[in-house]
């Protein structure tokens, strides 16, 4: 992994840990801000309760981590989460994701 993959596999880590020890403002904090606004439309509710209640998996390891310019796909043991470069570092676009043969992504938290 690069330096930029090791940083955005540590977001990564960083936000499912939070989700795992139930600090929903803390991986809130480190969603894209899309994905904030998303997961708050469709849930109807602030982001830190939201994001709570979507089933993400435990961090497990992290297998793989590939940077595409401002964008990053992490892969662990039992999830793949996409990332964004923003000015402050990396920020969570979609998680809790599983591939399809020929299709996109299915991800259980996403932004628009």
């Amino acid at each position: 992994m690069t330096d930029r993959g090791d940083a955005a596999a540590a977001v990564t880590v960083r936000m499912l840990n939070a989700v795992a020890a139930k600090d929903g403002a803390g991986a809130c904090a480190l969603l894209a801000p899309d994905t904030v606004a998303e997961l708050e439309q469709s849930a109807d509710k602030p982001c830190a309760e939201a994001i709570l209640e979507e089933g993400l998996p435990e961090p497990g390891t992290v297998t793989a981590s590939d940077v595409y310019g401002q964008r990053a796909q992490v892969r662990l043991s039992a999830d793949t989460v996409f990332l964004a470069s923003f000015p402050g570092g990396w920020h969570v676009v979609a998680a809790g994701c599983t591939a399809r043969a020929d299709k996109p992504y299915d991800c259980v938290l996403q932004g628009g």
